[in-house]
């Protein structure tokens, strides 16, 4: 308790901590090149400086210089917190609401080492995704939020905390906006000087709104994926046998070798890092590592015995092949993706057999240029080098690197073999440098592949059906299990209550997850759960939710919220919104009415990003967080606004030409007194339309 009380009582400045620098054994974010001019870096300085009382200013301007020529940004190192950063139990916090001590939950969940990806430079993953800027923003955030009442709202700018302003009970106790720089300025060369200013940020899509739960989030994403992705492709519900070729198992994209295994099929995952791959490993993510290609080929063609905890193996030749076996596998490649496609290639064009059935990419694209991407003609420690001291040489091996990687890639398409983008930016980036990814007479947003909302996830978005998750602020996993068992009725009994087939599949996957998931270890950090549901489902689930808090079977408050990555979260053409197709993909208006809208329909926070997922200045996505403690102004509050939060969305694929979009809302209408939308008409057929454009 008392390390708690001294983490929200303010800056620690009599006496200064220790400067312990950066912490050897811990993974730390790739050196920035912002390319600061001298008028700059001052700057950069006073800004970082502001924080603190003249008296010790002397005594941190010069580490606050060397931080920022060596690492490229002032991150406060002195002031990384010497205790254990992680979810405590909400009642440990010392606040004056319980919607604080809340917020301070998920914030140190963020920061937990066994979450965030970079945790000493506030990275919680995607290799830039900030839940701060500095150090010193955590300690003010955390003692504001100490302080707060019901009748104040914290405001945050850009990991900055403004302050503590008057407001209501039915207000937000904190709204967050991240990198909302004006348009003409939003690119990524003046995003790396601001962020070294110190003045903007990116929060990736749930780092700086205090919403990531783990690399269990993708893993039900890229499950879903996955399983969608075996209907549309290969026609098959059962994905036993079949090979899932992707690479990066840092932050977020952790999460596919534990999908490769919930799915049942046999998944290789390709990683430059061994550290992160030894970490997956560790949590049981990952089922065997090797950094040999010779041992990835022989795994998919033989069955092996294993010999050793990493899995290096003797092939017992005289048994089928694995894949016949149908054999659940996820296997960690230590090397480049690159060598991983190519080295598939080649086995295809000597022996004639196509190893792989499925692939895609989940490497940190949308930053390719500083640690998102790196180029299979260098080693990682060789990389790393390179792009600290010659960025342009860097990016040049980048491009290079990208033109390789997808003409593997398309010369295993000519064979039974889909690919698809899995929004990270990869095709975007492809296309920048160069490489065949091309599509004939295709708009902006589409490439030779199809993004995995265009052919596989946009029709549920459509319906509905986004990633909502909730977090059991107590801290004890007996309160999961029992939020667990009521989803899984809830969704059992609208399935017997009656519902369409494609909604009732979604059902029954979600149903299947949920079963799954207690098997696997999923929770890393927070006590938490995610499942994919529609307005019905998320509606229904919060109400159970905030009835067993209020029975006492659930002990403490639950957090709901949900990746931005949702039906009206975000709008981001190479992703979210890559199927609209009514010259509206571009447009931002969905996610900043997203965020307003949960803001006046009660939730507990609010955030507005740039950048998220696809990269800065490609997407603007709104999020929240709503804090259910068993009163009846909770369930209101979640009423209102989780159908708002689901409604938003679908309305606006219902006037893209949707179809599944328009049965949805149309329903909705019926269901709901206050709901009332304008419904598009049908368009004249193409006849018509070319009559009137007629010269």
């Amino acid at each position: 308790m008392s390390s708690l009380q001294a983490l929200c009582s303010g800056l620690p400045l009599r006496p200064l901590p220790e400067n312990r620098g950066r912490r050897a054994g811990v993974p730390h974010a790739p050196v920035r090149t912002p390319g600061l001019s001298p008028a700059e870096e001052k700057l950069a300085l006073r800004n970082a400086l502001r924080y603190f009382p003249p008296d010790v200013q002397e005594t941190l301007a010069p580490e606050f210089a060397q931080e920022l020529r060596l690492f490229g940004h002032i991150y406060m190192y002195r002031f990384c917190p010497s205790m254990e950063m992680r979810a405590y139990p909400i009642e440990q916090y010392p606040c004056r609401t319980r919607a604080a001590a809340a917020i301070m939950h998920m914030i140190m969940n963020n920061l937990d080492p066994a979450v965030a990806q970079f945790p000493q430079e506030l990275v919680t993953y995607g290799g830039n995704g900030q839940v701060f800027s500095n150090w010193a923003q955590f300690w003010l955030t955390m003692s504001y939020l100490s302080k707060m009442t019901e009748e104040q709202t914290l405001v945050m700018y850009s990991g900055h905390p403004l302050g503590l302003f008057p407001s209501s009970p039915g207000a937000p106790r904190l709204i967050i906006t991240n990198g909302m720089v004006i348009p003409n300025y939003s690119s990524r060369t003046e995003y790396e000087k601001m962020f070294a200013l110190g003045v903007t940020m990116y929060g990736q899509m749930t780092a700086g709104s205090y919403c990531y739960i783990g690399p269990q989030g993708i893993v039900h994403g890229t499950v879903l994926t996955v399983l969608n992705a075996g209907r549309r492709y290969l026609g098959v519900e059962n994905l036993a046998g079949k090979v899932f070729v992707t690479s990066g198992l840092g932050g977020m994209s952790g999460a596919q070798a534990k999908a490769a295994v919930i799915v049942g099929c046999i998944g290789v995952i390709a990683e430059v890092d061994k550290a992160a791959l030894v970490k997956r490993h560790q949590q049981g993510w990952l089922m065997e590592v090797t950094d040999n290609l010779d041992h990835c080929i022989k795994r998919l063609r033989y069955t092996w015995i294993h010999t050793s905890s990493l899995s290096w193996a003797i092939p017992a030749l005289s048994l089928p092949k694995a894949r016949e076996r149908k054999e659940v596998l996820s296997l960690g490649y230590h090397g480049n993706v690159v060598d991983l496609w190519e080295r598939l290639v080649h086995e295809l064009d000597t022996t004639g057999e196509l190893l792989v059935d499925l692939g895609s990419d989940q490497t940190s694209c949308h930053n390719p240029f500083n640690g998102g991407y790196y180029p299979v003609q260098l080693s990682f420690v060789e990389a790393q080098s390179l792009m600290a001291s010659n960025p342009a040489a860097f990016k040049h091996l980048v491009q290079e690197s990208l033109r390789r990687h997808v003409s593997a890639i398309n010369r295993l398409a000519q064979e039974k073999f889909f690919f698809w983008d899995y929004g990270n930016a990869f095709l975007l980036e492809a296309q920048r440098a160069g490489a065949d990814v091309e599509k004939k007479g295709a708009n902006k947003t589409e490439f030779r592949y199809p993004s995995y909302v265009q052919h596989i996830m946009g029709d549920i978005f459509s319906q509905g059906f986004g990633p909502f998750r909730w977090v059991c602020t107590s801290g004890d996993p007996r309160d999961l299990a029992v939020t667990d068992q009521l989803a899984t009725s809830v969704l059992e009994k609208a399935i017997e209550d009656g519902v369409k087939a494609s909604v009732k599949l979604q059902y029954t996957d979600n149903i299947r997850w949920i079963r799954e998931a207690s098997k696997h270890q999923l929770v890393v950090g927070s006590q938490a759960r995610i499942l994919y549901s529609d307005q019905k489902g998320r509606v229904a689930i919060a109400m159970a939710i905030n009835q067993a808090i209020a029975n006492g079977k659930i002990k403490a408050p639950v957090v709901l919220s949900r990746d931005h990555h949702d039906v009206s979260g975000t709008d981001s053409p190479f992703r979210e919104t890559s199927n609209i197709y009514d010259g509206s993909a571009f447009c931002a208006d969905m996610a900043v009415q997203n965020f307003v809208g949960d803001a006046c329909r009660g939730a507990t926070w609010v955030a507005l990003h740039n950048g998220g997922g696809v990269g800065w200045g490609e997407v603007i996505n709104g999020g929240f967080g709503l804090v259910l403690d068993g009163t009846p102004e909770a369930e209101q509050k979640a009423r209102k606004m989780l159908s708002w939060d689901v409604s938003n969305g679908v309305a606006r694929r219902c006037w893209s030409g949707n179809p599944k979009a328009y049965e949805i809302i149309c329903q909705n209408m019926q269901e709901d007194s206050g709901l009332v939308v304008t419904l598009p008409h049908e368009v004249a057929d193409d006849r018509v339309l070319q009559q009137a454009l007629r010269p």
